[in-house]
């Protein structure tokens, strides 16, 4: 942050951020490794019935299924904040907001 502070890198950083998004929400879905356990989290995470059951069992690969809807649905921007993860837009904009 404190070297691209200077220059304007919002656009940037709101890529990088969206990029940075979707693999952590890859990641979660390979720890994630039974489809019980899936449809479990989903459930958790407040996912209906039907469509944590579809997802759980899908057989397309990490990184395509981090890309459906319910899984964005189910970890928002704002559960991985929750869960400890720093948004890097945020931090860029209390950062650099008055420049």
């Amino acid at each position: 942050m404190n070297y691209y502070g200077i220059s304007f890198m919002k656009k940037f950083i709101k890529d990088i951020g969206m990029w940075l998004n979707h693999r952590l929400r890859q990641l979660i879905w390979k720890r994630w490794k039974k489809t019980k356990t899936k449809y479990y989290q989903l459930r958790r995470l407040g996912i209906h019935h039907e469509e944590a059951w579809k997802v759980a069992n899908s057989r397309k690969g990490y990184w395509r299924v981090s890309r459906s809807e319910t899984l964005q649905k189910a970890i928002k921007i704002n559960t991985l904040i929750k869960w400890g993860i720093k948004d890097p837009n945020n931090l860029y904009e209390q950062r650099y907001l008055s420049y």
